[in-house]
């Protein structure tokens, strides 16, 4: 069993806990508010913004070129091919995609994107890997099971969503994990436990993320509610 696959058991329950999360289940079943897909567009544009970041940490540590366009693949596909599924949910929501890009991070984007930009920072070209791998493995696998238990014709509503993340998403998945389990056979023991460590924490921060867009969450504190107290 490769690396990737070893995480990826014992992650189950996590991808299982992000299938059946009220969000992702909105998505299948056609069924989430215009202010939750606003919401999640909102905070997913600047998560986009870090992951790519996070990329280019990792190609100025590369020491090939494979690694190299590992990371460029990746950067690609999200600035030129993930917008796709965000214009499906702003179709959806009646709103301009324009509007919804540079708004503050609520509190569950904003550690998942210093978790990973602080690991692209001061992390190896494995590490920066395994934090960035839960994103595409995840999304993978919710496409996957959406297509499979729901079988979504053109006239569901988030059917370019689904089909996208069913389909595309495993172009930048497929690539990264073949490398991933290269540098693991060849990490000693401390670096793989930093992998595991980034991987599974990105995997609960990718359940919180989908938590925070069905909660509408912000922060506890506005400016309007602090100035009624005092």
């Amino acid at each position: 069993m490769s690396f990737s696959q070893e995480l990826r058991q014992e992650a189950n329950y996590i991808f299982e806990a992000c299938y059946n999360h009220l969000f992702v289940k909105g998505i299948a079943e056609g069924k989430l508010g215009k202010e939750q897909l606003i919401h999640y567009v909102k905070q997913d544009f600047e998560y986009l913004n870090a992951i790519v970041q996070t990329y280019a940490l990792g190609i100025s540590k590369a020491t090939n070129r494979e690694e190299m366009a590992m990371f460029n693949t990746s950067i690609s596909f999200v600035l030129n091919s993930e917008l796709h599924p965000h214009n499906n949910f702003c179709q959806i929501a009646d709103v301009k995609y324009e509007d919804l890009q540079g708004h503050h991070l609520a509190p569950a984007a904003q550690h998942y994107t210093r978790h990973m930009l602080n690991v692209g920072r001061s992390g190896s070209v494995e590490e920066i890997i395994a934090v960035t791998l839960p994103c595409p493995y995840i999304y993978a696998y919710i496409g996957d099971r959406i297509m499979e238990d729901y079988k979504p014709n053109r006239s569901h509503p988030f059917y370019d969503w689904i089909s996208f993340y069913g389909g595309k998403e495993h172009e930048r998945l497929n690539f990264s994990l073949k490398r991933f389990d290269q540098l693991a056979e060849q990490a000693p023991e401390k670096e793989r436990n930093k992998m595991k460590e980034h991987f599974m924490l990105s995997c609960q921060l990718e359940y919180m993320f989908f938590d925070m867009a069905y909660k509408l969450e912000d922060w506890p504190v506005q400016k309007e509610a602090s100035a009624v107290a005092e």
